[in-house]
């Protein structure tokens, strides 16, 4: 039996999810595999990307095949190159945490308005043009 470790689709239309799934060669893209093994998450900036090390280094041990989508991914984690003896690639861009904003009053914004806003009304002043023209048509 094939084994092959490739990519299993989930999430709606326009926001994919990846798992990496170890299954056999045979069965469907998102059909049933025989472990998860990692994470993938491509709509997210920077790129989420998890992976169980050690058992990527046994199934590529035991003779998976990862497909191209898997293989990219396992070299830009470096399992790949563990995995063939070469030197490791540089360190993934890992998304910092994002600052809370800061709060009205740390802004030194103060409770106190500054008057209120006077708009006057426009049905008011339709009226009183109507009847500044009748007056004119009258005289």
């Amino acid at each position: 039996m094939a084994v092959k470790i490739k990519l299993k689709r989930l999430g709606k239309i326009r926001s994919p999810h990846y798992r990496i799934v170890v299954a056999d060669s045979r069965t469907r893209r998102d059909g049933r595999a025989i472990e998860e093994i990692g994470k993938y998450h491509p709509t997210y900036h920077p790129s989420v990307i998890e992976v169980d090390e050690e058992r990527v280094a046994y199934w590529l041990g035991v003779g998976a095949q990862p497909t191209e989508p898997v293989l990219a991914i396992l070299k830009k984690t470096g399992d790949w190159q563990k995995f063939k003896g070469e030197p490791a690639p540089a360190p993934l861009l890992v998304a910092q945490p994002k600052s809370a904003r800061p709060s009205f009053e740390a802004l030194g914004g103060d409770d106190a308005g500054k008057g209120e806003a006077i708009t006057q009304k426009k049905k008011a002043d339709k009226k009183d043009e109507a009847a500044a023209e009748s007056e004119s048509t009258e005289a």
